[in-house]
């Protein structure tokens, strides 16, 4: 996510005046930032995917002072209020209700400009060209879920939304396949490598895995946690006590 990754650079970069520290104040801190970011000041953005991802790109194209944004999601919306008994959604309690949940760059973007961002059943066609080898729209259609489960266009229902910056938030789906083909790993039906959580072994002898290239994609306190296992269980195999 370059968007993301490029504004945090510029967030921790340090100018040279305040490049001291105790350690050592004759050198100070150095940064990798190369004073380069993507600016959605002035511009009608365009988000297109949600989760934690979409909502970061959200909130920091509203720090930068975009001109207009809008929030593309493939799904349809999701209820206000779990399934009690679940027959209808899959969703029963106690697993975690899958929900309309406000978060802090919804609300920031609903007070900026009057309304939450999230379009829902929106699928993005075409990014339009200016003629200048830069986008200026994006034509989108509503789709629905057929009875087969797959989604269909909804005819009459193409629009055309202004663009000058378009972020791709559609996040992780699974590792990339050519470690695990060349390490002939197991996997699990969403292609991660399949892994124990007692002690992170792989099918393949020696080849441990942990965090999101196991569980597929998930917080960053998933990541701490799985990468203390695996540390304590790839210690046992080299021989250690295992702490």
């Amino acid at each position: 996510m370059e968007f993301l990754t490029r504004n945090q650079k510029a967030l921790f970069a340090n100018p040279p005046a305040l490049l001291t520290t105790e350690v050592t104040p004759e050198v100070g801190l150095t940064s990798k930032y190369g004073g380069g970011f993507i600016s959605a000041k002035g511009k009608h953005v365009v988000v297109i995917g949600g989760g934690d991802t979409g909502t970061d790109c959200i909130g920091t194209s509203l720090r930068h002072g975009c001109k207009s944004l809008i929030n593309f999601e493939l799904f349809p919306a999701p209820p206000d209020e779990q399934d009690k008994r679940g027959e209808a959604s899959g969703n029963p309690w106690p697993l975690w209700p899958r929900i309309m949940r406000v978060d802090y760059g919804h609300e920031e973007a609903s007070h900026r400009f009057g309304a939450d961002p999230r379009t829902y059943s929106v699928l993005s066609k075409e990014f339009v060209s200016d003629g200048a080898g830069r986008v200026r729209a994006v034509k989108t259609v509503q789709v629905e879920v057929g009875p087969d489960g797959r989604f269909a266009e909804v005819e009459g229902s193409e629009r055309e939304h202004p663009a000058d910056l378009v972020i791709l938030a559609m996040g992780f789906r699974h590792p990339e396949q050519e470690i695990v083909r060349a390490l002939r790993l197991e996997t699990d039906q969403r292609s991660n490598a399949k892994a124990s959580t007692s002690d992170y072994k792989t099918s393949a002898p020696g080849v441990f895995a942990a965090g999101d290239c196991r569980r597929g994609q998930s917080l960053v306190v998933w990541a701490i946690n799985e990468g203390r296992g695996v540390a304590k269980s790839v210690d046992a195999y080299l021989g250690g006590k295992g702490w």
